[in-house]
């Protein structure tokens, strides 16, 4: 699926490390794609949340069009061509999307699929090749109190982890659905 010379760009280590697994090189630039970019061609890769109902978790999206939350699209292209994802769009957003209201009208102003923080910074760059994205959320299951367990480098906050502990039920449920749509984004990239 993934040319030699193109980098997938991931946010956090945890991604970097699925993408690696898969046999594909690989960079970590942070959350909001706030680090260094590595020069060449580089595909968007790591989790998302789902905007609407028909997206579940573990569901992978090989993205065809990433748009800003008005709807103006900021990259277009083919589909890599990932075994078993569906195509769709990505919206960009500036930060963590958890509320389900919230979501379901991002996905009616823009006709959004998931939204991620790094899909906008890489089409920005000029050097966006693709983008592969796992639904490791939803409306219906929200990440809850684990939405504030990253840091902005990518790197899990014991303070954010300690907050999400409060809530042992909605915190195992939403680490059970990251795992899962970790394993199926893994697999989408062999």
């Amino acid at each position: 699926m993934v040319a030699e010379r193109v980098t997938l760009a991931c946010a956090t280590k945890v991604e970097a490390r699925a993408a690696r697994r898969a046999g594909a090189r690989t960079t970590v630039v942070g959350v909001g794609a706030t680090r260094h970019l590595p020069d060449g061609p580089l595909i968007s890769f790591g989790l998302a949340g789902g905007l609407h109902d028909g997206v579940a978790c573990g569901e992978v999206l090989d993205a065809t069009r990433i748009v800003d939350v008005e709807g103006v699209t900021l990259w277009e292209g083919g589909p890599l061509g990932a075994a078993g994802a569906r195509t769709g769009t990505i919206l960009a957003a500036g930060r963590v999307v958890d509320d389900p209201g919230e979501r379901r009208l991002l996905h009616e102003r823009t006709g959004a699929d998931a939204v991620d923080m790094e899909s906008g910074p890489l089409a920005r760059s000029g050097r966006l090749a693709g983008c592969l994205r796992a639904i490791s959320d939803t409306p219906a299951r929200t990440l809850g109190p684990l939405a504030d367990a990253l840091g902005p480098d990518g790197r899990v906050t014991w303070s954010g982890v300690a907050r999400a502990l409060g809530h042992p039920r909605h915190a195992g449920r939403a680490l059970g659905d990251v795992r899962r749509a970790l394993r199926r984004l893994e697999e989408a990239a062999a």
